[in-house]
Order: C-alpha cells, then sequence, then structure tokens
C-alpha cells in the first residue's frame, strides 16, 4: 500500500475514534443465549446477562435445529459449490421456499445468502425508470442501498407520517408505485401503520413491500409478522425477512409475494444469481425452526410480558425511552461518547448491550438497543434493571 494512503487511513480512524463513534467488538465464547460467556480487554472470560441479540424467540441454540443441521450436514453436505441456477439447488432449498410462502401466506417465495442481499435484490430487478418507490423516512440500511441501485424515482416520506405520504402518491404518474417501509424499525422499536398503509396502497394502486426481518417468527397472534398483527395480510404484496433473528438466529434472507415477480427474480437478481446457494444445514435448521414457531404460543406470551415489564421498569426508573410494542426497547443517551461509556459500565458490571450512534442512527441519537428473548427470565431482567439504575446513577444520567 502506498504510504500517503495508508496515513490518509489512519488519520481518519483516528478522527472516528476522537468523535466517539469508533465500533468495538467483543468475543463471546458461548452459544448465542439470555446469558453468554465473553472475553473482557484482559481476555478473562465473563458470564454475563445478554441484552443485545435478535433471539426473540430464544431459538439460537435450540437442540432440535441443531440436530436438524446436523443431519442436513451428513446428508446434504458442507455446501453447494454452486449459484442455484447452475447446480446449486436441492430439494431442501425447495422445501423451505414452500414453506415459508405457506407460513407467510404468499404464493412464492425466493432464498438468499441474507436479508441484507434480498433487500439489495428486490429493487433493481422489478422496477425501471418508469416506476416510483415511497420509502420511509427511518428504513433499514438494505433497503437503502437496495433502492439506490435501481432506476425509479425515490421519494422519502417522513417517518409514519401517513398525510407526507399521500400526497407523494397522489402527485405521481408513474407506471408501478411501490411503497417501502420496514414492519418493526429495528433501531426505535416502533412499528410501521401498515393497516394505514394498506388504505393507502389501494387508494393510489400500489404495491406495498415490508421489510420483516425484526417481526417473523414473534410479531402477530401466529408469528408470522406484522402484516398479519394489523390484519392485512392480504394486502401487503412483498414480504422480505431473515433467518438470522427469531428464525434461529444463523443467517440467510428471503423475499415472499407474487409468483410472478418471484419468477423474475430467480430470472434477475443479481445476489440471487450470482451468489453460492444458501448452506444445506442453515436451510435445514430453517425449516425445523418454522415448525417450532408454529408451536410457540407459549414463548410468544412470555416475551410480550417481558418485554412490557422491561418498559415499564425503565420509565419507572427515569430512562428516557422509545416509544414502542416491540421487544426492541432503546434507551435514549444522545451522545456517542456517554452511550459508549453507559455500554462498558453495564459490562463491567455484568450486562451485554452495546451503544449505537452515528452512523448507525442519525447524529445526537445515540442510544443503548436493549432486546427481550422468550429466553429471559424475570430474575435475568431484574438483575440487569438494578445494574442499568446502578450505572445511571454513576454517569449521571
Amino acid at each position: 500500500m502506498a504510504y500517503n494512503v495508508k496515513n490518509l487511513y489512519e488519520e481518519l480512524l483516528s478522527q472516528i475514534k476522537d468523535d466517539g463513534l469508533y465500533k468495538e467488538e467483543w468475543t463471546i465464547t458461548s452459544p448465542q443465549f439470555s446469558k453468554i460467556n465473553v472475553l473482557d480487554h484482559n481476555q478473562q472470560e465473563k458470564h454475563i446477562i445478554n441484552m443485545c441479540a435478535n433471539n426473540y424467540l430464544g431459538l439460537s441454540n435450540n437442540q432440535e435445529i441443531i440436530k436438524a443441521a446436523q443431519i442436513a450436514l451428513q446428508d446434504n453436505g458442507f455446501g453447494m459449490s454452486s449459484v442455484r441456477f447452475i447446480c446449486g439447488t436441492q430439494d431442501i432449498h425447495l422445501e423451505l421456499e414452500k414453506k415459508l410462502s405457506e407460513f407467510l401466506e404468499k404464493e412464492d417465495s425466493i432464498l438468499f445468502a441474507s436479508a441484507f442481499d434480498a433487500n439489495t435484490a428486490l429493487f433493481e430487478a422489478v422496477l425501471t425508470e418508469e416506476d416510483e418507490l415511497f420509502s420511509d423516512q427511518l428504513v433499514h440500511a438494505s433497503l437503502i442501498d437496495g433502492m439506490r441501485l435501481c432506476k425509479a424515482k425515490k421519494q422519502i416520506y417522513q417517518h409514519s407520517d401517513m398525510n407526507d405520504l399521500e400526497v407523494k402518491l397522489s402527485q405521481s404518474n408513474a407506471r408501478i408505485k411501490m411503497i417501502v417501509t420496514d414492519g418493526v424499525f429495528s433501531m426505535d422499536g416502533d412499528m410501521a401503520k401498515l393497516d394505514e398503509l394498506a388504505v393507502l396502497a389501494e387508494k393510489y394502486n400500489a404495491l406495498l413491500t415490508v421489510d420483516d426481518c425484526h417481526a417473523t417468527g414473534f410479531i402477530g397472534e401466529n408469528g408470522k409478522g406484522t402484516h398479519e398483527y394489523f390484519g392485512v395480510k392480504d394486502k401487503v404484496d412483498i414480504i422480505t425477512t431473515t433467518f438470522g433473528k427469531a428464525l434461529g438466529g444463523a443467517m440467510g434472507g428471503s423475499i415472499s409475494g407474487p409468483k410472478e415477480i418471484i419468477q423474475l427474480l430467480r430470472q434477475k437478481a443479481r445476489p440471487y444469481l450470482f451468489s453460492n446457494a444458501l448452506m444445506p444445514a442453515i436451510v435445514a435448521g430453517t425449516i425445523r425452526a418454522l415448525d417450532l414457531v408454529q408451536e410457540a404460543n407459549e414463548d410468544r406470551e412470555h416475551l410480550i410480558a417481558m418485554s412490557s415489564w422491561w418498559k415499564n421498569e425503565l420509565v419507572a426508573a427515569g430512562f428516557d425511552i422509545k416509544e414502542g410494542s416491540t421487544p426492541i426497547v432503546p434507551i435514549m443517551l444522545y451522545d456517542s461518547k456517554l452511550a459508549q461509556s453507559f455500554s462498558k459500565k453495564l459490562f463491567e458490571y455484568g450486562v451485554y448491550a452495546v451503544g449505537f450512534f452515528f452512523p448507525v442512527v442519525p447524529k445526537d441519537q445515540a442510544r443503548i438497543r436493549t432486546q427481550i428473548s422468550s429466553s429471559h427470565t424475570k430474575e435475568q431482567l431484574q438483575e440487569a434493571l438494578e445494574i442499568f439504575k446502578k450505572v445511571k446513577t454513576e454517569l449521571a444520567v
């Protein structure tokens, strides 16, 4: 590397650190669960409460999922060494796509290596310069990147502001209009107003696309997602989601929707055409996870109860939290350096919860994002609450 270029990057990294925006990674030495083993900066192992995983149903270390993956590893091999249309499609890939379609109540589904890939694949493959996108201001980064890749015109409406969206829709003469939103906004923990979005989509003849990564498996009566929660399963046209959160926490993603759109994605979606097929063990594990999700009513009830308790207790303790009705509970600190200091103090006392700051969230909106799992016990959350209160006092928040 040219010396002057190396210096340039060193200066850039130093500036990120000076601004309090440098992200550190902790090393976990155990499976993902409600309590995990983590190495501190002295390489000493600590057994602490995990408050920041997307393990909403506690399935990341589920033995039935592990067994299904192990069997697939023996029967189907380690990997496909190919993309799907060449020689990368096994019967279990088709089985998972069928099961997803049935679960989400859509005509067809297509698998991707990640939900990020799914979101970057969608728009370029199905929209042209004759079309127009209308996206919520706070959609996930992968949706933003995906929309940037396509030639359709782009409109951003204020977060969950139906009036702003309707004005923009009413002014459009596009061939295809597509509304794009997260089902659950992962940084704030609130849900899109899908019932109202569905009304506008119908009124202006627009497609409604929902990224339900932080909802599939545990939101809605049967865990189908936000379209079930709001009673608009037949009104949401396209659902993108992940297998890396409530569905076992490995990796992989999908798009479900009208069969014509899914077929078009098989022909044109670049992350699908040029990426290896999803590992068979992950496919088999996800198939089993979907079965378990459909039997997880008690786990979902416990998750709702623990999430509600956690929010109420944080408010009672004087924390500033974002409003929402999901297991994602952001504690607002606003200052990035304070968020990092708070997170390190939590770790010191026995809670693993990471600070979020720019560019993950907007500037001056730093926070500790806590996430509840159905595997959390009331005793664990009570212990975590006391630690949060202790750090709050010590740092004079």
